[in-house]
């Protein structure tokens, strides 16, 4: 693939909306993928393998950032990522915790892979067709990461998904303290992001579950349905407003932009 230059970075920008529907998609991917297996495991196959792929075709033949496109994308990494987290564990046996260790050593390595190649991995500079296809590389392997480390927590270790919740809650916080205080944006802006799987998806499964399982009992449908009708609404209201349309930035930049500020448009 030649190596196509746009002109503006073919990503949201990181505001406070972001991380809201950055959540949303976890929650959707993990209990979507859950009430497809129960309905169907061969749509549960096409929709999450068929979906994701034909949703990150479109996104990255595109010249430009859309809300809608973009987030569709994300939505699709979601629910394939629940899937590549949780097939090691099904098909091999290895404990979630296990696979959240090689998942993290994929990540990094990726990650050291795309800095050396390109002189930065801040979310701000994706404005070439390679950036593009690292940063979706690392987005999905956030996701399979995530996935794995909240199952870990809620079941490896018994926390359970409300202790999960708590924990995953109060995790989050620790790289934008670290980051007001002078840690590196774009690491920070990673942690965050990873972070927000196994949260999203604890407060998803807390919803869903049965109460003997830990949850309130609502069902992997209505949650998902529930979800879903939240995740429309506000990207809908990004792509009329075009309030998360990133700033133009120089290809050779490497600089590290305040990638977590919750600023409003």
């Amino acid at each position: 693939m030649r190596n196509r230059a746009f002109a503006a970075p073919k990503v949201p920008a990181v505001l406070l909306l972001f991380w809201v529907v950055k959540v949303l998609t976890t929650g959707i991917g993990e209990t979507g993928a859950d009430f497809m297996g129960t309905v169907s495991i061969p749509l549960a196959g096409v929709v999450g393998v068929g979906g994701f792929f034909l949703a990150l075709w479109f996104q990255l033949r595109s010249e430009e950032y859309h809300p809608v496109r973009y987030w569709l994308t994300v939505l699709g990494v979601a629910l394939f990522g629940t899937m590549i987290a949780d097939g090691p564990h099904v098909a091999l046996g290895t404990p979630y915790w296990f696979d959240s260790i090689v998942y993290l050593v994929l990540l990094v390595g990726l990650l050291t892979w795309w800095q050396r190649s390109e002189g930065t991995i801040s979310v701000h500079s994706i404005t070439t067709a390679r950036r593009e296809r690292f940063y979706w590389g690392v987005v999905l392997l956030t996701f399979g990461l995530g996935t794995a480390l909240g199952d870990a927590t809620a079941i490896d270790f018994g926390l359970g998904f409300v202790w999960s919740i708590v924990l995953f809650g109060a995790l989050i916080l620790v790289p934008l303290v670290l980051w007001r205080v002078g840690l590196n944006a774009t690491i920070a802006f990673w942690a965050s992001y990873v972070l927000t799987r196994p949260l999203g998806a604890s407060m998803a499964d807390g919803m869903a579950k049965k109460p003997a399982e830990g949850g309130i009992g609502w069902g992997t449908g209505p949650v998902t349905a529930l979800g879903l009708v939240l995740f429309a609404a506000l990207v809908a209201y990004l792509a009329a407003t075009h309030a998360d349309d990133d700033h133009p930035v120089e290809q050779g930049d490497a600089a590290e932009p305040e990638e977590l500020a919750p600023a409003t448009p």
